[in-house]
């Protein structure tokens, strides 16, 4: 999910549960959020973070799940290898293609 993991996905979760539970309580999701976000001890763009990416997970909202990102990643990380392959691979065989022309024209 972050990079910085000061809460654990346990207590992510858990406040994301309580936002969910506890909507109807409030006149929005925003005032939700900013009234439990003290109580878990983050602030009120942190949890709707979480919620909004736990809604993403679900299928609720638009986005890219966090499975998909990640093979994506991995997808354009190969992609990215296997250009610099082809590359050395063009290189290579340009430098032995001179190579035997210049062999036969040494002849």
């Amino acid at each position: 999910m972050s990079k910085n993991n000061k809460f654990s996905p346990e207590v992510r979760e858990r406040a994301v549960r309580l936002v969910q539970e506890h909507r109807g309580e409030y006149p929005s999701q925003w005032a939700a959020v900013q009234s439990i976000a003290p109580k878990v001890g983050c602030s009120g763009h942190t949890l709707l973070k979480w919620v909004q990416l736990q809604e993403v997970e679900a299928g609720t909202r638009p986005g890219v799940p966090q499975a998909e990102q990640e093979r994506i990643k991995a997808l354009e990380r190969e992609v990215k290898e296997l250009r610099r392959a082809n590359e050395i691979l063009k290189s290579a065989s340009a430098f032995f293609a001179q190579a035997a022309l210049d062999r036969e024209l040494k002849k």
